[in-house]
């Protein structure tokens, strides 16, 4: 699956947008996805390394129109947990020589509000 096939859109409510202080941001993902392929689409999309991913699986809830009955769609959210204090990691390499990786990631999604 693609990386924007996995995503759908993003959950933007008060208790989201209070999590976003912590760096917990609120997407609707697709049913099938698994944890680890939208860890991967939101690192892709968004450039933000992921810390912790937890899903729920939304049932559909039961609505009537006059005398017809139906439900809406079940769905999926997930709540992503992003590193808001990105910083250079060090390991051994060859020979027992400090080795520094840097990787460019942000400390926050800019587009999740559309700013």
């Amino acid at each position: 699956m693609l990386a924007e096939d996995i995503i759908v859109r993003p959950i933007i409510t008060e208790k989201s947008n209070d999590a976003m202080q912590e760096g917990k941001y609120t997407f609707e993902v697709n049913k099938n996805a698994t944890k680890v392929e939208i860890a991967n689409a939101v690192e892709k999309l968004f450039e933000v390394k992921v810390l912790k991913v937890n899903t729920i699986s939304v049932k559909g809830k039961k609505k009537r129109v006059g005398y017809h009955q139906g439900e809406t769609s079940a769905w999926k959210k997930a709540i992503v947990t992003i590193d808001t204090n990105p910083g250079d990691s060090t390991y051994l390499g060859k020979g027992g020589k400090e080795v520094k990786a840097s990787k460019k990631y942000k400390d926050s999604i800019d587009e999740f509000m559309g700013a």
